[in-house]
């Protein structure tokens, strides 16, 4: 029998010989010739199969363990950058507000849905969540009542830097410019004591509630511990290397934490007058420090435009907020809720946060100023007090002003001295003390209806 041969096709010996001569002399006039699209496709997917066989399925426990495909939604919907809904069972300051979407999940994909995991679904499900978002961003804020100025007291000869309120409520310090502490009655305004012993500017008096101690500290470096028995200075705290410009009392620990222009908040042992800690980090000066009994325990602000959240126990960073675009100024922990505030100087200033992972909430839009101090009471009441002298209050709440005002000098300042520098609520949150670039303290209250 003769022998049958087989000839290839023309065109796949052109190709092939074209292909060798490229190879062989890499010619330049066939780079625009085409390769064969199976050959590709044939050679991608042994690639393929030879890098990925192994990984193309998952072993059976894994995959026995594993949920139905698509995105894993909670069954309750968490606001928590918003406004809260007033709670019908007395709680009208929870920061978070759960409805159920009766176990379905927002975008209208159930478990049981055939769809891609990329497709959205039309279902009346994502139009109740759109609608419960829009109903909860739209809450009315609490009702607060007007403050008025009630009181101007004068006896400072320099900016008022520092006021604290005595846990009793019966009398309060300030600090002013004139390195003089002064002891004022809260009730009739009158001075009761003069305390001498810095040498620079006061910007930090706390008041202990467990001993009869009041904690001052001064630009110059120096925190004082004063027995308010004796009415002398029987402590020294040494160490920070340049002004001190923040201080604050733990609620529960013997402890005090001071912070300054060194950039670092320090941890001293109340009775020992030793350093227990050195919190560092920020890289420009702290401007406030708060303290609290729960994490986070300690919080500062800096003029890096950053706050942390530190870490008491381990005397690291446990959160570090870098929302601010401006130094930021003040802080003020609500004292029920667990969440505090921040003030800058500029941008969307005043921003509000959710303890303890430091969770942002809202802003308070409409200061336009450089924020110098805040203050929150029990009552839901933020105070933020401007560079320029204007002062708002808002519901804490719902980030709503319900007032603006304007700080008078007294007669005989300049008009550029109306800053506001230093706020604090008294115990019962009914009346305000602030003190400003002209050398007074001003005391607000609530009018009665």
């Amino acid at each position: 029998m003769a022998d049958v041969h087989e000839f290839s096709p023309l065109p796949e010996l052109k190709r092939l010989s074209a292909k060798r001569t490229y190879a062989m002399f890499a010619s330049e006039t066939l780079d625009n010739f085409p390769e064969n699209e199976q050959v590709t496709k044939m050679r991608t997917n042994i690639r393929i199969r030879n890098e990925y066989k192994d990984y193309t399925s998952l072993p059976a426990v894994l995959l026995s363990q594993q949920t139905p495909v698509g995105p894993v939604r909670p069954k309750t919907l968490a606001i928590t950058a918003g406004p809260s809904q007033v709670n019908t069972s007395g709680n009208d300051r929870a920061l978070t507000l759960a409805s159920s979407l009766n176990g379905s999940n927002l975008n209208g994909i159930s478990a049981t849905n055939d769809l891609a995991v990329g497709s959205l679904a039309t279902s009346t499900n994502f139009t109740k969540a759109l609608a419960l978002h829009k109903q909860v961003k739209t809450v009315k804020p609490a009702y607060h009542p007007q403050w008025k100025l009630i009181r101007v007291i004068s006896g400072h000869l320099g900016w008022v830097r520092s006021i604290a309120v005595e846990p009793g409520n019966k009398w309060f310090a300030t600090g002013a410019g004139d390195r003089v502490i002064k002891i004022w009655d809260l009730a009739s305004g009158e001075l009761k004591l003069s305390l001498t012993g810095h040498i620079s500017t006061v910007r930090g008096l706390a008041v202990s509630g467990r001993h009869p101690y009041l904690f001052s500290a001064a630009e110059d470096k120096m925190v004082k511990c004063w027995d308010l028995e004796s009415n002398k200075v029987i402590r020294h705290y040494h160490g920070h290397l340049s002004g001190v410009y923040a201080l604050s009392l733990h609620p529960t620990l013997d402890v005090i934490v001071t912070a300054g222009r060194d950039a670092t908040a320090r941890v001293w042992d109340m009775r020992t007058k030793a350093q227990a800690m050195l919190l560092a980090g920020h890289t420009a000066t702290i401007a406030d420090v708060k303290c609290q009994d729960a994490d986070p325990q300690v919080i500062t602000g800096s003029m890096d435009t950053t706050v942390r959240l530190w870490d008491l126990a381990a005397g690291k960073t446990m959160v570090q907020l870098t929302h601010h675009k401006k130094s930021v100024r003040t802080l003020a922990i609500h004292p029920q809720e667990y969440s505090f505030a921040t003030g800058s100087a500029g941008g969307n200033n005043i921003k509000k946060w959710k303890c303890p992972e430091g969770a942002f909430v809202h802003n308070f839009s409409g200061h336009n100023a450089i924020i110098n101090t805040l203050s929150v009471n029990e009552d839901g009441v933020l105070f933020s007090g401007g560079d320029n002298g204007t002062l708002t209050l808002w519901d804490y709440g719902t980030g709503v002003p319900f007032q603006n005002m304007d700080d008078i000098p007294q007669p005989g300042s300049l008009e550029a001295e109306a800053g506001v520098f230093c706020s604090t609520f008294d115990l019962s949150g009914s009346r305000l003390i602030t003190g400003g670039a002209d050398k007074t303290i001003k005391v607000y209250s609530e009018t009665t209806k």
